[in-house]
């Protein structure tokens, strides 16, 4: 008899009480789920189950060769479904976690490519600058900014997410250029993340303090860009955002040389890699943000 029915005739014998369930569950008759259990003690040389008319119960080895029986047969399915998967085509809803800001200006403007490529997926991208669980809410793939907190998720590095510090060519007429990071103290400053300060202190080696938060306070990347534009104070967004101004002149772009690089890093389940959809995504995410 062949081993691994076997071992599935057992797991259904112990899981479902009695031969006659398991039988049932199996698709086979009751003698012949008897013959594979007898099968598996005669093969082991030991007794896996005490049997009477009433009940039945594992021996001391049979509690451990169930738990095992159980994690190769799991193994087996796992290997099946991953062998199917290869076969497949990316296809299905794929739902993608990212940043407002990089979700909308850096990713957006090339999924055009990818779902031209596989035509049977369908994203729902999900933009929210909060910190989502994926395994609670559903996201099978997660983009993130900056550094990362211990987890049991894969992280794949992406290309830096590059920071450009800039203001409005009138605000700096009024106020003054800034040559140092230090000189930001005397700045109007708009939305600046503590935890980007706090990196880019640690990035330049430059103890400079708190900064002023100017009297418009906003969360919003775009809002803060029009805020600049408006000459209302400086502002520290992604390059992606403020690049059309700045070769416009409508912004100008401070301390070159010095801007701030964050980690950028997509981020699975480790299950979800089993699925076809979800690498064609991390592939196409590896192939357009090089680290």
């Amino acid at each position: 008899m062949d081993l691994l029915d076997s071992m599935q005739v057992f797991v259904a014998v112990v899981e479902r009480g009695s031969l006659a369930a398991a039988a049932q569950a199996q698709g086979i008759s009751p003698t012949m789920a008897g013959n594979h259990l007898r099968g598996l003690e005669k093969r082991l040389g030991l007794q896996l189950l005490v049997r009477t008319t009433r009940r039945q119960r594992l021996t001391a080895f049979g509690e451990g060769y169930y738990a095992r029986c159980r994690e190769i047969l799991a193994l087996v399915a796992d290997t099946d479904r991953q062998a199917e998967t290869q076969r497949l085509a990316p296809a299905g809803i794929l739902r993608v976690s990212a940043p407002v800001s990089f979700g909308t200006y850096g990713l957006t403007p090339r999924l055009g490519d990818y779902l031209a490529q596989h035509p049977q997926v369908t994203l729902d991208l999900v933009l929210s600058d909060r910190v989502q669980d994926l395994v609670e809410e559903g996201i099978d793939i997660a983009i993130r900014i900056g550094e990362l907190a211990d987890s049991s998720l894969v992280a794949r590095p992406l290309a830096p997410y590059v920071m450009w510090c800039c203001a409005a060519p009138g605000y700096l007429a009024q106020r003054g250029m800034p040559k140092h990071l230090a000189d930001l103290e005397a700045h109007d400053c708009l939305g600046i993340d503590p935890r980007a300060l706090h990196q880019w202190r640690a990035q330049t080696g430059t103890p400079f303090g708190p900064l002023p938060p100017g009297r418009l306070h906003l969360n919003n990347g775009p809002a803060l860009r029009l805020a600049a534009l408006q000459g209302l104070g400086v502002i520290l967004q992604p390059a992606f955002l403020l690049q059309d101004d700045v070769a416009a002149g409508r912004l100008i772009r401070l301390f070159q040389g010095q801007e701030l690089t964050r980690p950028l890093t997509a981020l699975y389940p480790q299950t979800r890699w089993r699925s076809v959809t979800v690498r064609s995504f991390v592939e196409f995410l590896l192939a357009e943000f090089t680290p």
